[in-house]
Order: C-alpha cells, then structure tokens, then sequence
C-alpha cells in the first residue's frame, strides 16, 4: 500500500488496535492473535494497528513487533495493517525497517521513549524515522511528544510519506490549529482513551474518524456508534454512551494501568484468549470483570 493509499484509506472508516495476544508465561501467542484479528477483520473497520499502544508496544522487543506484525498481516486477509513504531530514535527506525519487511501498510509513530523534548527534537526524531522507511506514517501526538503545528508543517514538507495525524491529547486548541494549518495533506485520527466519549467534539475541529478500543470485543456496537456519528443521529450515540461507554470508562478508570487490561478481559469474555499483560501492567480483578461482562451481555442483546 502506497502512502497515500494509507492516507485515503484512514480517512474512510474506524480504526481499532487488537491487544496482542500472550501464553501464560508471557510469550507471545500468535496462533490466539491470529484468530482474533482474522475475526476482528470480517467487520466494516478501515484498518487495524498490529502493536499500538493497547497492543502493547512498550512491553514488546523489536523482533516480537515484526513478529506481530508478520501475524496480523498472514490473518487480516485485505483488511490494512498499521504497525506501532517508538522508542528512541534508533530503536524507532529499526522497528520502522522490521515492520516494513514484516508487510506492514503503515507505521503508526507512537511518543519516544521518556524524556521530554523541544520541537526540533521531535522534528528530527519523526523525519529520521520516515527517512528510514517507505511506508506512509502517521505521527500520534501523545504524553511527551506533542508536535505544534509548525513542527508537523515542516515534517509534512520534508517527509512525503507522512500522511497522518492521531491526537491522544485532547488539547482541541492545537489539534484545530493543526487542522486548519495542513488542510487536506493529512488524515486525521481521534485517539483519546475512548474516543467514543469526545467523537462529537473532535468530529467538529477535524479529526473525522478515530481508533476504538472497544471494537476489540464489541466491534457491531462501536461500529453503530460510529456511523451514528457520520449520521449525525444523536439520539442513537446519547443512548449508547449512556449504556455503554459512561459505565465503561468507570471501570476503566477504578485504578490506573487498566486501559489495556480493561480491553483484554473484554476480548476473554467474548471467547478469544489475549492471555495476561505483560509487567508493569495488571489483569483486571474479578469484581471489574463481572461489571464488564454485564456491559457486553446488554451489548450484544
């Protein structure tokens, strides 16, 4: 897939990141991954992130995101495939190059690796990654990396298979100014911790389609909250907020480190087996799961 093939096709749908799957002692289970993806595939979704964020990327080595990568693609059958890319920079372009040779459509640029860094910094950390690969990426503003519009202007002109935006921000004054400033020569993506909760808001300054985490285990009811968005049916997306994200982003949030976990007890529930996270993550408690199988069972009714 060309960049702007990638870019055109981000554009045209929901997004989602399928959890990465694992054996009970931490190695990763492709065979689980594969079934869950090659289902997840059959739904109406524009693309999936092979080791995103909620993937678990940050618990990954680099050979293991090839690995998931090479998985995803083998199983999605003509659904695209985004691999996660991070770390410090030299680590990032050797992820970019493995996920490339792995047959990944695009790159996914989640933050460097823990310092903070001025714009330039971020400037020259993105370019050496594109630099590095001839997939489209996209750069996701999040945490410690978050590029101001002219720092993305400059990279959208100095690197051409840049072709997108993911804000897990919230900041909608700067995610309006990166909008209105690049126009078109981007696609953009809502990436909040679940999207769903601000996709009005976002819908209105420009990020026209996001990820849903949710569409891990529930994918029919994210995809009837997304096209309730598209149709503007508000009274639809205010009914299933109101049974389904409000008490899940309870949950979510009972304490902290659940957002991936969260995810892999909801892909457990509906029959697949994502296995355990990875340290520094927990498995969520059994009172947690009960209220989340609750929240799937009115779900699929």
């Amino acid at each position: 897939m060309t960049p702007q093939e990638l870019k055109a096709r981000i554009a045209s749908g929901l997004l989602s990141f399928p959890v990465t799957h694992f054996n009970d002692d931490l190695s990763l289970n492709l065979g689980s991954y594969q079934a869950h993806v090659g289902w997840l595939s059959g739904f109406d979704a524009a693309a999936l992130f092979a080791a995103g964020g909620t993937g678990e990327l940050f618990s990954l080595t680099p050979q293991e995101i090839g690995d998931v990568t090479r998985a995803a693609k083998e199983a999605a059958g003509d659904m695209p495939i985004i691999s996660g890319c991070g770390y410090g920079t030299e680590l990032a372009k050797d992820i970019a190059r493995r996920a490339e040779a792995a047959g990944a459509d695009g790159l996914l640029l989640l933050p460097h690796y823990l310092m903070e860094a001025p714009q330039e910094g971020i400037y020259q950390h993105v370019k050496a990654v594109c630099d590095a690969t001839g997939l489209g990426v996209i750069i996701y503003n999040r945490a410690n990396s978050v590029a101001n519009a002219s720092t993305i202007a400059r990279l959208a002109d100095a690197c051409p298979n840049l072709v997108g935006f993911k804000d897990g921000t919230g900041q909608t004054g700067l995610v309006r100014h990166i909008t209105a400033k690049l126009g078109d020569r981007l696609s953009y993506i809502g990436g909040m911790p679940t999207h769903e909760l601000f996709a009005q808001g976002f819908n209105g300054i420009g990020l026209s389609t996001y990820s849903s985490a949710v569409f891990n285990f529930v994918p029919k009811l994210a995809l009837s909250f997304y096209n309730a968005l598209r149709d503007n049916d508000n009274a639809t997306m205010a009914r299933i907020l109101d049974e389904f994200f409000f008490p899940f982003a309870e949950i979510r949030d009972r304490e902290k480190g659940y957002a991936v976990s969260i995810i892999k007890a909801g892909v457990e529930l509906i029959g697949h087996t994502p296995g355990p996270v990875r340290a520094p993550l927990t498995n969520l408690k059994p009172q947690e799961k009960d209220m989340l199988k609750a929240l799937i069972d009115r779900a699929n009714r």
